[in-house]
């Protein structure tokens, strides 16, 4: 959670009083409709109880350009596209939207300090079709997990801001699952709609 240093918070729950007090004033920029910038948001709306006006971007650069400008005045964008902005002061982070916090920015607090049970990541993964046998997926398992474990891997994506999560086929499919049950419900919240 960044916000542009003209916001008077400098800790979640000095943002939270501050959003309870002047709903009419904070927008929160997304990199688009349904993005997880914008779920994250509503997740925060809906656990912190308070209320901003969703700004929609076509992508994250536009979003972020403009919370640096002040015309919104938080986000809830990724650690890579963030980072060099809060190491520069350009923005002000104040909190990690994951479990922990990051080895990249030790002094930032999670958003769960300030909001409990609160916990948004973004994360990638390799899928194959349905129907490749199990020999082949299992091999790029063991592959894809040994790149992961490289540490100059470990070392570049910490830098950035990321962790790296390996496991199984079958830790991949329930995570996909607990993520698709725990964001419908914020989307539902969100009312928001297919374009």
């Amino acid at each position: 959670m960044v916000v542009n240093p003209s916001v008077p918070a400098k800790s979640v729950p000095e943002f939270i009083a501050y959003a309870k007090t002047s709903p009419d004033k904070i927008n929160y920029a997304s990199a688009g409709t349904g993005a997880p910038s914008h779920v994250t948001g509503e997740l925060f709306k809906m656990m912190a109880g308070v209320d901003m006006v969703h700004v929609p971007y076509r992508s994250a650069g536009p979003a972020i350009t403009d919370l640096l400008g002040g015309q919104v005045q938080v986000m809830f964008p990724t650690t890579v596209s963030s980072i060099g902005y809060i190491r520069a002061g350009r923005l002000r982070a104040l909190a990690v939207t994951a479990a922990m916090r990051s080895d990249a920015l030790p002094s930032i607090p999670t958003m769960a300090e300030f909001v409990p049970g609160y916990e948004s990541t973004s994360w990638l993964g390799i899928g194959a079709p349905k129907n490749t046998p199990v020999e082949i997926v299992d091999k790029l398992n063991k592959e894809i997990n040994a790149g992961l474990a490289d540490p100059n891997m470990k070392a570049r994506l910490a830098d950035l801001g990321g962790t790296v999560l390996a496991g199984s086929p079958a830790d991949f499919g329930e995570l996909i699952a607990e993520e698709t049950e725990k964001w419908g419900k914020v989307v539902k919240f969100s009312g928001a709609k297919a374009d």
